[in-house]
């Protein structure tokens, strides 16, 4: 460890508060600098759902009729249920919300989000108000715990997005972490953007033998035997954590786990899949002995295929059997009880597993049963049996029977693309030598997706998962957040680069960029490149330019910043070149008795999880205000 960069955590922050920001649920731990080895996970919630263990809550937020902030995860969730539905329809539900930053395209701070009964509200007020819920619960926590009131200014805050997330989504997140006041712009330094399977990654590291369970070894795991199914073993290693969990204070030693010495120094590598509620997304790193630095080897990839995906394969099914009409209305007059249907298929979309043989009973709620027959004229009965779907029966108990196959099926579409991916991702050349691959995130606990990826890629490698698998990125955020410099090589997603002119050189440059300009020939639409898609960049390392104002009188310099997917990029009107942010130097307030030509010198940090910038004029070695911007431009 670099002793320097830790003492200076311990000066300016007294604790770390990670908040792991989860589509389908959230949490938050901190862990005080001084006794680094001690991760305490948030206290239980109020509420909980039969079926589903909540040491998370789940994201959920409601607002006021006049849209003020109401509540929030099973709090928010169990006041819009208990509402009479002809209140209940002016009140705002939020739910799943997250995702939206992930599929926007051309996300600003003005998108919007739509409630459950289809009104609009910004996005950015949104996360602001679930970010200060947490930054509120977590101070007051705190104070209880120390008996005397916790200032913000003492807390570090580490803030979990899923690492395929583009700039835009990353800098979105830190705008609504300063309006909760978790941070400012003037003090940037407060809040770290963490990237969630580089969490994941940092606390695999600190593994011990006994805090995972292997699919692959055939050895007994935490001492049972292996001849039960996965699944069993999965729940008498929680039962087993759950037992020691009264204290929810989790000590991490200050070592590497064993697992570890098997890896060959410099050549193998391992691969962390964060599969979550909205995303999956996976990262390869190598791992430096004996400080345990990381390197990443391959950019991070992934995509939407989290478990809503389940949840939307079975809104096809409902609307299949009862038609797209009646649940679209449905969903508009009853959103409560939609809610209510959707906690039911929660509990027994987590039974699903692949050696089950009895059926799985999904309670429909009254009002579901009630609105149907006033909206078709006949029972819910008659249109299951009219629907041709025969492995969906009807219960006289007022359930919808899966059996075990209807249920998998579901799963099929969402777990087929992550175990592709997951191909795609071994065939690349950088990818050779895996030796673990650590499965984490919430959809982990899904024995069906185990099953899958230790099927498809058990006899490549290892196949890893850490037994509280929804807290993995949670820990491994508050020890990103003690100490951000463990991760000390990256790889860069998209190429950047700017706009220039250059002296036109005939032969080499297409004569339709040619410009001429007080007798100069010039080459526009040059693309400078700073740095190109999955190139490794150390951390802290910079990309340096130099630019001159074009008249000495000019105030602002505004610098286009471009991206690409592609590696070889010429000019910036080329195909799949976009405009991304920008770059803004201030140059008010200093000398302007300087020479003519000024010089403006830019550095870019690309090795972060955010892309940072700084800026020094030349002559007066002053710095300039810097700021870059892939929101509002």
């Amino acid at each position: 460890k670099d002793s320097d960069a830790d003492d200076a955590v311990e000066q300016l922050f007294l604790v770390v508060v990670a908040i792991d920001f989860g589509t389908t649920s959230s949490g938050y731990a901190y862990s005080f600098t001084k006794e680094p080895e001690c991760i305490h996970v948030m206290r239980r919630w109020e509420g909980g759902d039969p079926g589903v263990s909540n040491q998370k809550t789940p994201t959920t937020i409601l607002l006021t009729p006049e849209r003020k902030f109401h509540s929030f995860g099973y709090a928010a969730r169990d006041f819009y249920h208990d509402l009479d539905p002809t209140e209940s329809k002016h009140w705002l539900y939020f739910e799943k919300f997250k995702m939206k930053l992930h599929t926007t395209g051309n996300l600003t701070m003005e998108t919007d989000l739509t409630a459950a009964n289809g009104k609009k509200v910004k996005a950015l007020e949104i996360f602001a108000y679930a970010l200060q819920f947490f930054k509120e619960q977590a101070l007051k926590e705190l104070s209880d715990q120390g008996g005397s009131d916790f200032e913000n200014t003492e807390v570090r805050w580490v803030i979990t997005v899923p690492a395929i997330w583009k700039q835009p989504a990353k800098q979105f997140m830190r705008q609504a972490a300063y309006k909760a006041g978790m941070a400012s712009p003037e003090n940037p330094e407060q809040l770290i953007i963490a990237l969630e399977p580089e969490a994941a990654s940092i606390y695999c590291r600190k593994l011990r033998l006994h805090q995972m369970i292997d699919l692959s070894s055939r050895a007994p795991v935490n001492g049972y035997s292996p001849s039960d199914t996965i699944g069993t073993g999965f729940t008498q290693a929680k039962e087993h954590v759950r037992r020691n969990r009264q204290s929810r204070t989790f000590l991490v030693e200050n070592v590497i786990g064993e697992i570890w010495s098997e890896l060959e120094e410099g050549s193998d590598r391992y691969i962390v899949v964060d599969s979550g509620g909205g995303t999956v997304d996976m990262t390869v790193h190598q791992i430096r002995l004996p400080e345990g630095h990381l390197k990443e080897l391959y950019k991070a990839t992934g995509g939407p295929y989290g478990s809503l995906g389940v949840d939307y394969e079975f809104e096809k099914l409902l609307c299949k059997i009862f038609g797209e009409d009646f649940i679209e209305q449905f969903k508009i007059k009853r959103p409560a009880a939609w809610v209510d249907l959707m906690i039911a298929f929660e509990s027994r979309k987590r039974a699903a597993a692949p050696d089950r043989t009895n059926p799985l009973n999904i309670t429909l709620p009254f009002s579901f049963i009630d609105y149907y027959k006033k909206f078709r004229g006949h029972s819910v009965e008659h249109a299951l049996r009219k629907s041709n779907v025969d492995f969906v029966k009807w219960s006289s108990q007022g359930m919808l029977r899966m059996s075990p196959d209807a249920m998998n099926a579901l799963f099929k579409p969402t777990i087929d693309q992550i175990v592709q991916h997951l191909s795609d991702v071994f065939d690349k050349p950088e990818v050779t030598n895996v030796k673990f691959l650590f499965l984490v995130g919430g959809f982990a606990e899904s024995p069906l997706l185990q099953q899958a990826v230790q099927n498809a890629f058990g006899s490549r490698c290892r196949v890893i998962i850490p037994q509280d698998v929804g807290l993995t990125i949670l820990k491994g955020a508050v020890l990103f957040g003690l100490d951000p410099a463990v991760i000390k090589v990256r790889r860069s997603p998209l190429t950047y680069g700017v706009g220039v002119l250059n002296r036109f050189v005939e032969g080499k440059h297409p004569p339709e960029k040619l410009l001429i300009k007080d007798g100069t020939r010039w080459c526009t639409d040059v693309f400078d490149k700073f740095i190109s898609a999955d190139q490794s960049v150390a951390l802290g390392e910079t990309v340096t330019r130099s630019y001159t104002p074009a008249k000495p009188s000019q105030l602002v310099i505004v610098i286009n910043i471009y991206s690409s997917e592609q590696d070889n990029v010429s000019f910036i009107t080329e195909s799949g070149v976009k405009k991304c942010g920008t770059l803004r130097l201030d140059l008010t307030g200093t000398d302007a008795s300087v020479p003519n030509r000024r010089e403006i010198k830019t550095l870019m940090q690309f090795g972060d999880t955010e892309i940072k910038a700084m800026a020094v004029d030349v002559a007066t070695s002053k710095s300039v205000k810097v700021g870059i911007d892939f929101l509002n431009y």
